[in-house]
Order: C-alpha cells, then structure tokens, then sequence
C-alpha cells in the first residue's frame, strides 16, 4: 500500500455509530447556531425599518414610488454607516452602495418627470378651458402644442379663408384672441369666438377627401390671435397618440355642433356660447331640422339658402313657423316625430277578410 493512499483512509471510533434517519445526531456544530451573537447596533433596525416602510406604502398612493425609492435610499444609507463603523464589512458596504445610488439615479428621474409644466401663457386659457377637462395632462399639452404648431395673428378685416379659393388640407386652427365672421356669399352665418376651432367642419368632412377648397369666407372681425396646426403632421401625431386622437374627436364634433346652433342664432356672444355646450344635442337636431326642411321645400340650393338664412336669422324662428318651413310639392319635410319613429317597431295591424 502506498503511503498516499494510506493517508487517505479515514479511521473511525469505534464509539461513533452514525444514524442516518437523524441527521440532528450527526456533529453538525459548525453549522448549526449553539450560541446567538449579541444583537446589531440600532443602526441595522432603523434601516430595515426604512425598507419596511416603502414595502408596505399602497400603490394607489399617487406618489407611491417616489416615498418607496426614498425610503430605500435611505436604508441602503443606514446599511453603509452600520457597515462601514460597526460591522468593518467590506462587502455589505459595496452592495448598499450600488443599491444606493441605482436608487438614487431612479428618485432623481420621478421627481423628473414630476416637475411642474409650465404652459405659455397664450395657451393657458386654452387648456383651461377645453383640454383640462378632459384630464389631458400638461406634458401632453406640451407636446401637442409645442412641435408642429405656432400662433398666428390676423388684423381686423383680413382673410383667414376665402369662399372657393383656400384649400382645407393645410392646416387646422383654434381661436385665442378676439372674434371671427363665417359667411357665405355675402351672407353671415355666425361668429367665431376664442378658445373654439376655425374649420371644424373643413377638418372633419375633407378628412377622406382631399384637394377641396373652402365653402365659406373666414374673416377677422377683430385682431385675432390663433393656434394653427399642421394638418398632416397633427394627423400622424394623434394617430401615435389614441387619447389625444379622442380628445380631439369630442372637442371637434361639439364645436360643429355648436357651430350648427349658431346658426339659429348668429347674435350670441362668447359667454351664450359657453352655456350651450351643456345642451349640444337638441341644438343641432333643431338647426339640422330646419336646414333640411329649407333644403328640401326648393329644388335652388341658392333658393333654399335665402330661406334659411332669412328663417334663422333669430333665436325667435325657434318658437314661430318660417316661411322658409313650407312643403314642397315634391319632396315633403323631415319631422321630429318621423325620426323618432324608427326607433319604435311597427304595429301589427289586423285586417278584416
């Protein structure tokens, strides 16, 4: 036998009968605790304090994560001072400290983009007013208004859009300041007042037909201020953004509809015209109603604009038949109650052989 391989051969006492079923009889004693250490410096417990306190805060807590990453900051801090004085552990101190400032670089980003948004003070009402609402955060806003749009003005008397001659496809603009005339052939239709769309209704029916020019004059009735859009780099940002693309659907289908209203009326003002967007829908079934009688009582568009501007001219033709609302001999006019019947099913009537 070789004297490697005899140094190999371990000697077991004959007292010691090993048991495999209880391993707790086995002399484990190097790892199993005989003697508890004394307890850590109170420096140890404020930290996991610290990281029990940022577990524990509910997420539906708005700043949730910014007390969460403090609180961790904070403990992986405590970690270090209890490593570095009273433990003399190298390694416990080089993981809190990368713990630390991971944390550190993840606090300074929320707080980021937590910084209040300053919005241009032109714009201010605007958001206010129609963006705000609708819980369009200011970033967003930002975003919206800051890229692809700028603010134009307009003296009193200039054009915006000419009847036949400006193509709609080229942008898209809101009011901020002072007020605007729509007619059309000479005739007015009604005003344009701030924090409301100029073409709204070019917007919304040119949107699969291009290569149209306006209907109707768009002229300053005062010096204007307005927000103009790029009509196609807008598109391509609301298309990379489905809330805004909602947002601006709603706003643009209940500033046409309240344009329709105003045609009934074109003497309302600025504060008028605020309290009917809280009643859009039986405005524009009225206004609606009416342009389609008119419409229909002339085989001349031109004939039939004459009644219905004549018609509409006051909130009172609301009240009182308009001559413009005579039947025709060939087309008959549409009725409220026509309407509504579509929603009812047919009665069955029985018949008498």
């Amino acid at each position: 036998m070789n004297p490697t391989e005899a140094n190999s051969i371990m000697v077991t006492p004959l007292s010691f009968n090993p048991d495999v079923n209880n391993p707790i009889s086995m002399p484990l004693n190097e790892t199993l605790c005989e003697n508890w250490r004394e307890i850590h410096h109170l420096v140890f417990h404020l930290a996991n304090i610290c990281f029990a306190v940022g577990l524990v805060i509910p997420t539906t807590f708005h700043l949730h994560m910014i007390v969460l990453r403090a609180m961790v900051i904070i403990g992986c801090t405590l970690f270090i001072i209890w490593a570095t004085l009273f433990r003399c552990a190298v390694d416990i101190m080089i993981w809190n400290t990368t713990f630390l400032v991971i944390n550190l670089l993840h606090f300074i980003y929320l707080l980021y983009k937590r910084r209040p948004i300053k919005i241009d003070k032109e714009l201010n009402s605007l958001y206010k007013r129609m963006f705000e609402p609708l819980h369009v955060p200011p970033e967003l806003f930002q975003r919206l208004t800051g890229q692809f749009c700028n603010i134009q003005t307009l003296k009193t008397g200039q054009a915006y859009a000419a009847e036949d001659k400006t193509s709609v496809d080229d942008r898209l603009s809101i009011l901020l300041k002072g007020k605007m005339k729509v007619s059309y052939r000479g005739h007015f239709l009604h005003n344009i007042y701030p924090c409301a769309f100029i073409d709204s209704p070019e917007f919304r029916s040119t949107q699969m037909h291009r290569g149209e020019k306006f209907q109707v004059s768009i002229t300053a009735d005062d010096n204007c201020k307005f927000l103009c859009w790029s009509r196609e780099r807008l598109t391509f940002f609301l298309e990379s953004e489905p809330f805004l693309f909602e947002i601006f659907k709603y706003l643009i289908g209940k500033d046409i509809t309240n344009k329709l209203y105003s045609l009934n009326d074109p003497t309302l003002n600025d504060k008028t015209s605020q309290k009917i967007d809280r009643q859009p829908s039986l405005c524009s079934q009225l206004s609606v109603m009416q342009m389609r009688n008119s419409m229909a009582s002339s085989s001349d568009g031109e004939d039939g604009l004459q009644h219905f501007l004549r018609g509409t001219s006051t909130a009172s033709t609301l009240r009182q038949p308009s001559p413009c609302l005579r039947t025709s001999a060939k087309m008959k006019p549409i009725e409220e109650s026509v309407e509504d019947d579509v929603f009812h099913p047919p009665s069955v009537k029985s018949t008498k052989v």
